[in-house]
């Protein structure tokens, strides 16, 4: 990569201070980017907007819309970093815009299937008890609290308040919320606690200084990751019968979805999962409108299913 693409990720790491997942996103995008200038016989600074334009359309016929957006909006903020650094005087991308994306619904659980995932056990030769009580803490924090993934397995011991069912997490940004957590999780994580302590003494000596913080831990003794979150997730969906591809941020989905289906404000959801923009809690208006319609369609005598596909009407909302 050029010095200009270095000093753009320096700035992202050290002034915006990006999250890690972000810097690495920003990094592949703009490597791919500097290998299309250099295979265009040109560079990142001297790139016409010809050049980016048709760079986003090799883009198109490769990958998904969400990922050229990605992509283009990558370019769109490196040159603008380089315009305020005066290295550049316009920006190529400018007025560049990415292509449309259909507005998809969050996928998420109803609350059938979300008791149906918290009641059975782990069972089978990997079923260790330590183990079992972590992970129903895992998913009762997770659907309880609303949390992303990152937000849970970066959670240390002194962020949770048992007694007062609050949890203190760091989200997108490094903003820090508090946020509740009902009774379930609470008495989840009483139970997971002392297994905690058990699971901390098999940690590696080399780990130790991380672990001794981190509130979930894996079979080793070491801090939980993302990735290990979602595996048990998985196992834990087939136990249950709920065949289907149910990711961890459904259960933030789920969690949205069902407390305004119970007549929650949106502006305190809004609060609750960290959102900076109302826009982005309101998907979740859009998923319970759309479970009603279900619903009525489906016990209303006079829904007259064959000439009114009202379902697919409220999908289809902006």
């Amino acid at each position: 990569m050029d010095a200009d693409i270095h000093a753009f990720l320096r700035y992202i790491q050290t002034e915006r201070r990006l999250s890690a997942h972000s810097q690495r996103a920003y990094t592949l995008d703009l490597e791919h980017y500097y290998d299309w200038c250099t295979a265009a016989d040109t560079s990142t600074r001297m790139a016409t907007r010809e050049h980016v334009r048709e760079y986003v359309m090799d883009l198109h016929e490769k990958l998904a819309p969400a990922s050229v957006a990605r992509r283009l909006s990558a370019l769109k903020s490196f040159y603008r970093f380089l315009i305020s650094c005066n290295r550049l005087d316009a920006s190529p991308a400018d007025g560049l815009h990415g292509p449309k994306q259909a507005k998809l619904l969050p996928k998420m659980l109803s609350v059938d299937e979300m008791i149906a995932l918290l009641s059975p056990p782990l069972t089978g030769q990997e079923g260790d008890p330590l183990l079992q009580l972590r992970d129903l803490a895992i998913l009762e924090m997770l659907y309880g609290a609303g949390l992303r993934v990152s937000e849970l397995t970066g959670l240390e011991v002194v962020h949770v308040q048992l007694p007062d069912r609050l949890v203190r997490v760091r989200g997108k940004g490094k903003k820090t919320r508090i946020v509740p957590f009902g009774t379930k999780a609470q008495d989840a994580m009483k139970r997971y606690l002392p297994a905690r302590q058990a699971l901390l003494e098999r940690c590696p000596l080399g780990l130790r200084a991380d672990a001794e913080k981190a509130l979930f831990l894996n079979w080793r003794g070491s801090r939980l990751t993302a990735r290990s979150v979602a595996r048990m997730l998985e196992k834990r969906c087939l136990q249950a019968g709920l065949h289907k591809t149910t990711h961890p941020h459904a259960l933030r989905h789920s969690f949205a979805t069902h407390l305004l289906d119970a007549g929650g404000d949106i502006r305190e959801i809004q609060e609750l999962l960290g959102h900076a923009r109302l826009s982005t809690t309101q998907r979740y208006t859009h998923a319970s409108m759309a479970h009603l319609m279900r619903t009525y369609d489906r016990a209303h005598p006079r829904a007259n299913l064959d000439h009114a596909p009202q379902t697919e009407a409220v999908e289809a909302l902006p």
